[in-house]
């Protein structure tokens, strides 16, 4: 037992040699093979000797992938009769690369919705729910009051727009913007 509870704390790879059975049990992150107990993740080794069992404690992040049911924060690349959206966050998580999302002007709201162009412009930033994968494929919606557009831009002279009930002004050039917002928009809000 003196020989397993020096390697406490040891950084192991999958297939690493812990300890034998007849020394300590197996834990999470172990298998046995031969009556020897090995890694089968990357981790740290934490030998519990009270229990005299040997597990392995995780140091690889899981990927974070969007799934149905994440809500994912995003940049509309593109509008037509469909929105291209670049996720750049999952559930609140940053990602390190990117997803894309494709949103169909079916799943925007409950609401008539005449033309994505009512709802979203290239450079909005929105939060959407994944409700489909098929075909490889991030089938996303935003048909919920906490979904929607977060943060816009006038697509005339580039100010943040400013939200008044349903509709978007710019105070710039005081124009007046259809999009479909969050509850929580980001933009400052007039009642």
């Amino acid at each position: 037992m003196k020989l397993i509870s020096n390697r406490s704390g040891k950084f192991v790879v999958p297939g690493s040699k812990i300890g034998v059975i007849e020394e300590v049990l197996p834990g999470q992150g172990t298998y046995v093979e031969n009556g020897k107990i090995l890694s089968s993740i990357t981790g740290n080794i934490l030998i519990d000797l009270l229990s005299r069992k040997v597990t392995v404690l995780s140091k690889v992040r899981k990927p974070i992938v969007p799934r149905i049911g994440s809500i994912a924060t995003g940049v509309v690349m593109n509008v037509q009769k469909n929105a291209n959206i670049r996720m750049f966050e999952i559930d609140g998580k940053s990602i390190s690369g990117f997803f894309s999302g494709l949103l169909h002007i079916s799943n925007v709201s409950n609401r008539f919705v005449k033309t994505m162009y009512d709802a979203f412009k290239p450079g909005d930033v929105i939060r959407a729910k994944v409700i489909s994968t098929t075909n490889q494929v991030f089938h996303l919606s935003t048909d919920d009051p906490k979904l929607g557009v977060l943060y816009a831009l006038c697509s005339n002279c580039g100010a943040p727009l400013i939200k008044n009930g349903y509709v978007l002004h710019c105070p710039s050039c005081k124009r007046r913007k259809s999009r479909k917002t969050a509850s929580d928009f980001i933009g400052q809000t007039t009642r």
